[in-house]
Parts: structure tokens; sequence; C-alpha cells
């Protein structure tokens, strides 16, 4: 039996006593990161050659929120204050998002995209879509589904361990 059927044959189960599928999970998630990253950092140069890595990642995050607040940017990606306001400064000094003050607390500033911001990312991320699509071509739209369904709740008991 294959790792990935083990998975698949573990998931009845409440908790996998058998090491090999967890190394496996291991395996494959350490893969997609390190893939991931140097795929984000790509991304990010096709929004502007000048942004770093992460940018085109917040992008996404801000795109999808509409406005968002600088600190919950920082706790989303699990960064420090003055890590994301360096990252969010470069991002305005590019015309890519546009700050201003939270009027629910003047202390604290709220970010959105711009409208060249929005569609910069929105056209790399339509690219990064279709090739996606493309490489899950052979997928069924079950499969797809599942395997999304899948990753949300890998990364929700993530995001819960940080925090431990």
């Amino acid at each position: 039996m294959s790792a990935v059927s083990a998975v698949s044959a573990a998931s009845a189960v409440s908790t996998v006593n058998d090491e090999e599928p967890l190394l496996a999970v291991e395996r494959e998630v350490a893969l997609m990161f390190r893939r991931g990253r140097a795929r984000v950092a790509e991304l990010s140069r096709r929004v502007h050659p000048s942004l770093e890595g992460v940018a085109y990642s917040m992008l996404g995050y801000i795109e999808h929120a509409g406005r968002v607040r600088v600190t919950d940017v920082g706790v989303h990606f699990a960064v420090g204050k003055a890590t994301v306001s360096r990252q969010i400064r470069a991002l305005e000094e590019l015309g890519l998002v546009t700050r201003e003050a939270d009027p629910l607390d003047r202390r604290a500033a709220l970010v959105s995209l711009t409208d060249d911001g929005r569609r910069r990312y929105l056209g790399v991320r339509d690219a990064r879509i279709e090739r996606v699509r493309e490489l899950m071509a052979s997928w069924s739209e079950e499969d797809v589904v599942r395997f999304a369904g899948l990753l949300h709740r890998f990364n929700d008991v993530v995001g819960e361990a940080v925090g431990t």
C-alpha cells in the first residue's frame, strides 16, 4: 500500500498510530512548501519586479479582505509589526495598496488594493489559476473539492498549533 493510500485508509480513524503516513505527510508538505515559496516569489515579481516573495500572498489576502487593518495582515501571516509595516510600505510606494486611518480607531491603519494593484494582482492570479486548472485537468471535480477541503482542514489545524 502506498503512503498516500495508507493516509486515505487511516482517515476513518480519529488518530494515526502508524508513523509511515505521518512521515509521508511531512515529506509532501515540506516539498509543497519549498515549491510554493519559489512560486510565490516568482508571482510577486510578475506583479511588480521590485516585490519581495511574500508580497503576492499579501496582495491576495488584502484583495480577499477588501479593506483590512495592517495589524490583521501581520497576524494572518504571523509576522511582527515592523515586518508587516515595511512590506505594506513597499506595496504602498509602488502604488499597489493605499493606506487610510481606521474610522473606528484612528491609531490603526486600513489598507486596500489600488485599482492598479487589483489589476496587476488579478492578472497574475488568473494566469496562476489557469495553470492549476491545467495541472489538475486529469482530476475529477470531486477529487479537487476533496483535496481543497483537506488542505483547508490541515491549514486550520496548523494555524491553531502556531500559538501553542
